[in-house]
């Protein structure tokens, strides 16, 4: 993602943008959606009509009075419209990219696997699912599809932001493709996995500019709950026009409460803040989670990964780098550290796994044993192969293994060599710590033990340690035997494991903590996972696995990066504590534009009322005309807060509530007493009251 997405509310194209879209948002229709906006937006229209009648003398209250009011109505509404704009903003300059980069494609498409020359070329948009399609390097994949047949450099650039090019391949995990993404070498055959305008960068688009964005179901209590306090006020304030005719009847004066005050009562006191917010909120949160590279199917998910108290997290790539490490070389029989890591480089120069590679540098670093060239001494080079269990080296005369333990000692005894006890202790020692012992021998004498061990992430324990202090259970899946994942676990600092794990153990794993009242999420990429998937409440599919995995999950991850469950996680708290703490503000500003209001209204009718003017505010008009501008300008306030969201911290529930409500809910009875008194000043100094 560019700088320029991500600061979106100080981008002078999607600002325009928005203030544009805050006068198209004013249609009623619209106006509809937000329950609790569409009432000052029908008291912004009747103080206009109030307005325009004290023009012919039918007065409600001055005509300079009530078009202030009416203005400042009709600027809270377009402010309100300005924060769900701008938060939309950010989702329609990333969907204008991405629509940028979809383009209407050749595509190559053949009959068979086996008839890779019978090519018919047709426009991408008629391709149907189940078509098979040849691209080459240098083409853009026409559509969805998966790999069956190839493999192939690809850049996903144009989805993902990164530069960096990724391998796709048949057979595996990685074999899904994006339509719009570019082959860079190779070829490879995919079948079309979605039909025309249901692909996933059309999908992609409809989501980040907000088109298919439902409401979730907590944002539809909150928004229950808010209208069920607007019915409240208007049936207050309803009645306190007849009570306010009766009360100057009684007192012989007229009444000095008007329509046009009683409105503005309403707006002040119906939870208009959270109500002209509570949509860029949400919005926003989606933004905050596309800006990490994650698409989010539904709003539901990410509202669901603010509530999981259960994270599953796969081993390899997530809390370990994938790839085990040789970590240490251990002698046996008198022979020296140095010669065993010698002789391990030697039978490593021709292994280019992750683990060979790995010994090749462990000897440089520690003993400064540098790459021999693989031509020297005229060396060959013993490949490994299941059979065997073991590669190899010979040269000079010399022969080296290294491999299994078991592998190892039938090829020393099977050439007259000894397999010493202290290697079998050896072997145990380091199985018993969760790793993996590779034997090495030379001229069918063993020298020692290589210790293969999986690198726990930097940073991982730490990580660990913060959600268990926000009341989340980690728990490590892998395939490692118990004896392993318990060792990995502990150093890793997980609350749990599943060793051994198998599709239907992750299920049934997810299934139990759902019955015990649990919110579950996993992340997965390959076909196995799909149940799994399926079952957990956020369920975040890797972009590069399978099919099956992207149809399961709720989330597809761009980046196929394993670790990125707990930043949704984190985004995913965000959002309902941004949510939680501006509806405590909003509830609380409410109580404080009470004291405004309602004792400067009645004051000519009950005298005693004066006593509750604690702000000591100049006049009954400059009273209403303060509460009802701050009304409007804490809104525009408040929109940089609910698009970044309020500061993540890692701290258990009950402690985040307490936080909240002190520092919300004090700060918004404090903030209307301050500022609404600053305005009355301003008012009075102006002379415009």
């Amino acid at each position: 993602m560019t700088a320029q997405k991500k600061n979106a509310f100080v981008n002078k194209k999607i600002f325009g943008r928005a203030v544009k879209d805050s006068f198209l948002k004013l249609s009623p229709r619209t106006q509809a959606k937000n329950p609790v906006m569409l009432l000052v937006y029908l008291s912004a229209i009747l103080t206009t009509g109030l307005w325009m009648t004290s023009l012919f003398g039918i007065q409600d209250a001055p005509a300079g009075y009530t078009l202030a009011i009416a203005v400042i109505l009709w600027f809270t509404t377009l402010f309100a419209n300005f924060a769900e704009a701008i938060a939309e903003g950010r989702g329609k300059a990333q969907a204008d990219a991405l629509r940028a980069s979809k383009k209407d494609v050749e595509a190559h498409k053949i009959p068979s696997t086996g008839q890779k020359d019978s090519v018919t070329n047709v426009p991408s948009a008629s391709l149907k699912k189940g078509d098979l399609v040849i691209v080459k390097a240098g083409e853009q994949i026409p559509s969805d599809g998966e790999v069956i047949e190839g493999a192939a450099s690809v850049d996903e650039s144009a989805i993902t932001g990164e530069s960096a090019p990724v391998i796709r391949e048949s057979g595996g995990d990685r074999s899904a493709v994006t339509g719009g993404t570019t082959v860079l070498s190779d070829w490879i055959i995919i079948r079309v996995v979605s039909e025309a305008g249901e692909s996933f960068l059309d999908k992609m688009i409809a989501m980040v500019e907000g088109a298919s964005r439902k409401k979730t179901p907590n944002e539809i209590a909150l928004q229950i709950f808010l209208i069920a306090l607007s019915i409240i006020f208007i049936l207050v304030t309803v009645s306190l026009y007849p009570f306010s005719v009766f009360s100057a009847k009684q007192a012989g004066i007229d009444n000095p409460t008007s329509v046009t005050t009683l409105v503005a009562l309403l707006v002040c006191l119906a939870p208009t803040t959270i109500g002209a917010l509570l949509s860029a909120i949400g919005i926003a949160g989606m933004s905050r989670l596309n800006q990490a590279n994650v698409l989010a199917m539904s709003g539901r998910a990410i509202e669901a990964a603010g509530d999981v108290d259960v994270l599953l997290l796969d081993k390899t790539g997530t809390i370990t780098l994938g790839n085990r490490q040789a970590d240490a070389f251990l002698p046996v029989g008198g022979v020296s550290e140095k010669d065993l890591a010698d002789a391990a480089q030697l039978s490593s120069l021709s292994d280019e796994t992750p683990e060979g590679r790995s010994i090749v540098i462990l000897a440089k670093e520690k003993f400064g044993i540098r790459e021999r060239r693989l031509s020297d001494a005229k060396m060959e080079f013993i490949p490994f192969t299941a059979k065997t269990r073991m590669s190899g080296v010979n040269f000079g005369g010399n022969e080296i293994r290294k491999g299994a333990a078991d592998a190892v000692r039938d090829y020393v005894i099977q050439k007259g060599g000894t397999y010493p006890g202290e290697c079998d202790a050896l072997v145990r020692t380091i199985a018993s710590q969760g790793g993996t012992p590779l034997v090495v021998a030379k001229n069918h004498q063993v020298l020692g033990v290589v210790h293969l061990k999986d690198i726990i992430k930097k940073g991982v324990k730490e990580k660990f340690s913060a959600l268990r202090k926000m009341g989340i259970k980690t728990i490590m899946i892998t395939g490692d035997n118990p004896m392993t994942a318990a060792a990995i676990a502990a150093e890793a600092g997980v609350d749990d494991f599943l060793a051994e794990a198998t599709p239907e153990g992750k299920l049934q794993m997810i299934r139990d903590y759902q019955k015990k009242g649990h919110l579950v999420a996993m992340t997965g990429d390959g076909t196995n996972d799909a149940p799994a998937l399926a079952q957990a409440d956020v369920a975040v599919a890797m972009n590069s696995g399978t099919q099956a995995a992207k149809e399961a999950g709720n989330m597809v991850d761009l980046d196929s990066s394993p670790t990125k469950l707990i930043d949704i996680v984190r985004i995913g708290k965000q959002l309902l504590m941004t949510r939680g703490s501006l509806t405590t503000f909003s509830i609380a500003n409410d109580v404080a534009k009470y004291f405004a209001i309602i004792p400067a209204m009645f004051v000519g009718l009950y005298p005693g009322l004066s006593s509750l003017n604690i702000m000591g505010l100049h006049s009954p008009m400059s009273a209403v005309l303060s509460a009802i501008i701050y009304n409007a300008l804490i809104i525009i306030a408040l929109i940089p807060l609910a698009l970044k969201g309020v500061k993540y911290r890692e701290y258990p529930a009950g402690k985040l509530l307490s936080r909240n409500l002190l520092v919300y809910g004090l700060g918004g009875l404090v903030t209307p007493f301050l500022c609404i008194k600053g305005i009355d000043l301003l008012l009075v100094w102006f002379g415009l009251v």
